[in-house]
């Protein structure tokens, strides 16, 4: 289950904060035997002020963590997603958070950026991911 930014929830998903995607787990498999997880994109949860302590109550529910950065201004609300440390997003916190839950998995990195990143070479923009993600997340 993947909460989405409030900018969604006319139109995309009802489930906007981590502690409303845990409460559905929560009621749905309520001894935590594997059947429902989270994903942890920061892209629609970085600015939730109870996110660290709902990391913290997910633990190892969470089972994916997408990566990119928010950029200020944004341009398109979907479409305009920043690479890794071109925004406001906190992520070397966020990843702190992460691994104190002891979350060990992949990082996925989710760049929506038709204006920017998916005009650019492919081998440019996986060479900057990868340089991007060892200095930043």
């Amino acid at each position: 289950l993947e909460p989405l930014h409030p900018m969604y929830a006319a139109d995309r998903a009802c489930v906007n904060t981590l502690r409303q995607a845990l409460d559905i787990c929560d009621a749905v498999d309520p001894k935590r035997s594997g059947g429902m997880g989270i994903a942890l994109d920061v892209y629609h949860v970085w600015w939730d002020p109870e996110l660290a302590k709902q990391i913290a109550r997910a633990g190892k529910r969470v089972l994916a963590f997408h990566i990119c950065d928010w950029l200020v201004p944004t341009r398109d609300l979907l479409l305009d997603r920043g690479m890794m440390g071109d925004g406001v997003i906190d992520l070397p916190l966020l990843r702190s958070w992460m691994e104190a839950a002891g979350y060990r998995g992949a990082h996925e990195v989710e760049i929506f950026s038709a204006a920017d990143w998916w005009q650019r070479d492919p081998d440019e923009v996986l060479v900057t991911c990868k340089l991007r993600h060892g200095a930043v997340c």
